[in-house]
């Protein structure tokens, strides 16, 4: 009899964790600002993280002295697809002095036009970069790849938190 209970019990000891799992009720001990911020934050970071993880690998490239410009191309491909949503991750209400773990200053929504001007530029240029891979002139691409950097650091220097001061 113990036998053919144990298994039985086991069983519903699974089912009952797997149920708390899914419950979308958060634990009572869990901190409120965690369960509140909003997904796109994370989402944002990461679209960031990325494009700064693309353009590393461009620079790389460009310090060797045959790059493979295919890889700046496809690279440079990756950020301008990446640069293009930029704007749609910064919903209202989602900046450091909204309480959030983030760098995005209160400036993206104070001066929303400025900012769409600074997200488009980085489309442009990383545009512009991925087209003169494909002609393979280094010195070229690494002039297009300078001025996406200054596109990145236009943004930096007036929408992003500098913690490092």
């Amino acid at each position: 009899m113990i036998r053919t209970l144990a298994p039985r019990l086991v069983v519903s000891a699974t089912l009952a964790g797997l149920l708390a799992a899914c419950s979308s009720e958060a634990p009572a001990d869990a901190p409120a600002a965690a369960a509140a911020e909003p997904a796109v934050i994370e989402e944002r970071q990461d679209n960031f993280e990325a494009i700064g993880d693309a353009f590393k690998a461009v620079r790389g490239e460009l310090e060797k002295d045959a790059p493979d410009f295919t890889l700046i191309a496809a690279k440079a491909s990756d950020i301008n697809t990446r640069a293009a949503k930029i704007e749609d991750h910064f919903p209202a209400g989602t900046s450091v002095d909204d309480g959030f773990d983030t760098e995005a200053l209160a400036a993206i929504w104070q001066k929303p036009d400025d900012f769409k001007a600074a997200a488009q530029k980085l489309v442009d240029e990383s545009a512009k970069l991925a087209s003169l891979a494909g002609e393979g002139d280094k010195a070229a691409v690494g002039a297009q790849a300078m001025t996406m950097g200054g596109a990145c650091k236009g943004c930096h220097d007036n929408f992003r938190l500098d913690d490092k001061k």
